[in-house]
């Protein structure tokens, strides 16, 4: 293709001070910066050919990529977007590796998984974005926060556009960052336009670095496209915030000289614009001006763009030449799951005290936390005050509030923090207030924490408690059994106990277990029920279901407060010999055993709390009746709540549980 040379510009428009950096880092930066310029040359080359597929172009954007990167330490973390392949190339990664990723091939870095920039890899300290744009930024608090416990004295760089400002995302983890004092630098590239939208479209304050003082922070604006002024202001807030942690929102005005992606095209942007803007090119400018004191030539700089032109080429043949991915059902499924081997852990004594269901979760919470000495617990009220249901009182008195964390209500960044937490090898339990307000982090749960171990091999270790269930008189918001939401999405796990032993248990296990775990706890059986339980430490096997009652008429499949009505109900009618089924997992859950006991049976109700349409019952029962059809000898029943939100009254609470129609589909299939 086309393109310019420093010399096609009629004269230098942009300033640069070297200050006192030596002629080798100047070198260094132009390399750094050149690079990823002819590697997207190339890309739209042959994107035109039509040998690659899509290509989200930065072209004009490359100092602040490559100012960030060369700026920090190569240990320290930076989540780039899909501009910023500048970070990438100056983190070191392999050009042969990185376009095989781009490519989609076996050898990239997500097994031909993800597309484009959207992978992370721990070995050069980068984590991609996922397409909603604004969840890396709540991962890099995580990062941030793992830094600060571990006493390592870095910082970590994510990366934003002027849209992404815009989302909630961006303004919860600003607050988090800030109310924490993160070493997190925020770094906004303003260049123009989100996707074809103007700035004047997008926001109405002066300027988006302004947003940082509403949030207590340190906040500028740059000039983007100077690599010496992005690399010396990244130098040196980043030195000083090693030695005084905090956040900084670094605003860096730039501009996007091609399509939002290249089908997209540039029709919109004012012909008058791209021109005064290609006069400020990042490449040409520095180029130039290097030049200018003598560190390049003519000669020079044609010896550099070969050179680096024979790398791009080799690398890029290398990539092209690789086979396509072949599809392997059985390791696409393996690889769902960060590897995990449970082996159940037994008390160690015979120690055993009358526990409350509230009392068990709380104390392997606690267990727990001295098993694993950085683990910490984040969620709303939950240091002094304990929680609003007194999980954690007095915790923060044995482990510190460093560890039993306090949170701003912001579901969606701290979810993130606790995926930015296991990046750096850190368990870590969240506490939603109420299973409902788990909307207000949806997107974190199922793109990042279910998705990322898929997508890159990390894994996400982190505990998601969710207190749920009617039965106490809270109305829609505070009452939900929400686990068919999650029941549905690949690479989660969700645990439900019934009791206080599993309970205890299960938590232990959850904890344990490096895979994004929900942990779904009922409000009314908290303070309900109690039972004798070991006072040490010990796990229950995950994924395996219990045999409650045993019986040949019929089998009950059910879960957390199902179990209790179920029982209540058998022993009101005990002329009924039933296999009861606690899941106690739910994802993924125990075919084995539900299959022992049908063949057995053959007849099945499945009941739970959850209203009746696409609950988890469903699911079940289409795989029983499409596995063990010839084994049945009635239909496949469900008993669900009503169809409706929970509602607030108790005549109405007690209506929506359906619990009578439960009774008489049991005793109907019974007799069928």
């Amino acid at each position: 293709m086309e393109t310019q040379t420093a010399s096609d510009l009629k004269r230098r428009v942009m300033n640069f001070n070297r200050k006192e950096y030596d002629d080798k880092t100047l070198l260094s930066l132009y390399k750094a910066i050149l690079l990823p310029r002819l590697i997207e040359e190339k890309m739209l080359l042959l994107l035109r050919k039509g040998k690659i597929s899509k290509w989200f172009s930065g072209i004009g954007q490359e100092a602040i990529s490559v100012g960030v990167a060369m700026a920090l330490d190569k240990d320290e973390y930076i989540l780039p977007m899909h501009r910023n392949l500048g970070v990438f190339t100056t983190k070191g990664i392999p050009l042969s590796k990185l376009f095989k990723q781009l490519q989609g091939k076996y050898d990239g870095f997500s097994k031909g998984r993800e597309r484009s920039f959207h992978f992370g890899t721990n070995d050069y300290h980068i984590i991609g974005m996922i397409s909603h744009l604004g969840p890396q930024m709540a991962i890099a608090d995580g990062i941030g926060l793992a830094t600060l416990l571990k006493n390592e004295k870095k910082v970590t760089a994510v990366f934003t556009g002027d849209g992404g400002t815009s989302e909630g995302d961006f303004h919860e983890s600003m607050n988090v960052a800030a109310v924490w004092n993160l070493p997190v630098m925020f770094i906004i590239e303003n260049n123009g336009y989100g996707l074809s939208t103007p700035l004047n479209e997008q926001y109405k304050c002066g300027d988006l670095s302004d947003k940082g003082v509403g949030y207590g922070m340190e906040a500028l604006q740059i000039d983007g496209n100077n690599i010496l002024a992005v690399y010396d202001t990244i130098k040196t807030y980043s030195e000083s915030m090693k030695n005084d942690p905090r956040p900084v929102l670094l605003e860096c005005k730039t501009f996007r000289m091609r399509g939002h992606e290249e089908a997209s095209g540039i029709k919109y942007v004012p012909k008058e614009l791209l021109e005064e803007w290609a006069k400020k090119d990042p490449v040409l400018n520095y180029e130039s001006y290097l030049q200018e004191e003598g560190i390049l030539d003519d000669e020079k700089i044609a010896n550099i763009r070969n050179e680096m032109k024979l790398e791009i080429n080799s690398s890029l043949d290398e990539a092209l030449n690789e086979p396509e991915v072949t599809a392997d059902s059985a390791a696409e499924l393996y690889d769902v799951y960060a590897p995990f081997k449970q082996t159940v852990i037994h008390p160690v004594s015979d120690s055993t005290s009358p526990k409350r269901f509230v009392d068990a979760v709380s104390d392997g919470l606690k267990l727990s936390l001295r098993k694993y000495h950085d683990m910490i617990i984040m969620g709303q009220d939950i240091a002094e005050y304990g929680g609003v249901f007194k999980m954690t009182e007095n915790f923060y008195k044995e482990f510190g509030k460093e560890r039993i964390r306090n949170t701003p209500i912001c579901e969606s960044a701290i979810i993130g923090a606790a995926l930015g937490l296991s990046i750096k090898g850190i368990k870590s339990v969240v506490e939603m207030q109420f299973a409902d307000f788990i909307t207000s982090g949806f997107n974190p749960v199922v793109n990042n924490l279910a998705k990322i171990h898929y997508r890159w091999g990390q894994n996400a270790d982190v505990v998601i408690r969710m207190p749920c269930g009617a039965g106490v008189g809270a109305g829609p918001f505070h009452s939900q059994s929400n686990e068919a939401w999650f029941f549905h999405t690949p690479g989660l796990k969700v645990f439900y106990p019934s009791n206080p032993y599993d309970a205890k248990g299960m938590i232990a296990a959850a904890i344990e277990d490096p895979n994004p775990v929900l942990f779904f706890e009922h409000k009314a059986l908290y303070r309900s029920i109690a039972e004798d339980i070991p006072d040490d430490y010990y796990t229950v096997e995950t994924g395996k279901a219990k045999l409650v009652t045993t019986g040949d008429d019929v089998t009950i499949i059910t879960y957390g407060m199902g179990v209790h009505w179920a029982k209540k109900i058998l022993n009101e009618n005990t002329q009924i010999s039933a296999d009861l089924i606690d899941l106690r997992t739910l994802l993924p859950w125990d075919k084995d055993t539900v299959e022992e006991s049908v063949m057995k049976t053959g007849k099945v109700i499945i009941l739970h709390e959850d209203t009746l349409t696409g609950g988890i019952g469903a699911e079940i029962s289409a795989y029983i009746s499409e596995h063990f059809f010839k084994n049945l000898d009635a239909p496949v029943m469900r008993s669900g709540s009503l169809d409706t939100p929970v509602p607030f009254s108790t005549a109405l609470e007690e209506n929506f549980f359906q619990k009578e129609v439960f009774r008489k589909k049991l005793l109907e299939l019974t007799e069928f």
